[in-house]
């Protein structure tokens, strides 16, 4: 993937935690992004640990489909082009957004009928 550069503001990233140990990922993610690990194995993991960027919620919508692509199409946002989306045809599943995203994530859940709990992350 190379090196990116990357704007101040908010980012989304979606992710499919589907499968045996989904939310085991996300809670992976979580505690990468206040410990991280020598192991990096998705693109994710590479923000994660970068200490210009903090987690700042988890957005969790409980499904049984197939959803992360159609989700990304809906982010009203500038996508980082091919991030975190290696094993698909989307443009991207990190967003760039200049203002807090919650209401557009929010919007975009809606959208496809995902019942959706947001995860306030505190890092200390």
């Amino acid at each position: 993937m190379g090196t990116l550069d990357f704007c101040g503001g908010w980012h989304v990233y979606v992710g499919s935690a589907r499968g045996p140990g989904g939310l085991l990922r996300v809670a992976r993610h979580i505690r990468y992004s206040r410990q991280p690990g020598d192991t990096q194995r998705w693109h994710i993991d590479y923000i994660l640990a970068h200490p210009a960027f903090s987690l700042v919620s988890a957005v969790c919508a409980p499904t049984d489909d197939d959803m992360e692509c159609r989700l990304a199409r809906l982010m009203p946002a500038l996508p980082v082009t091919r991030f975190g989306c290696s094993d698909c045809r989307c443009q991207s599943h990190l967003f760039f957004f200049d203002h807090p995203p919650e209401q557009d994530v929010l919007a975009a859940c809606e959208k496809l009928d995902l019942g959706v709990t947001i995860k306030n992350i505190k890092m200390s």
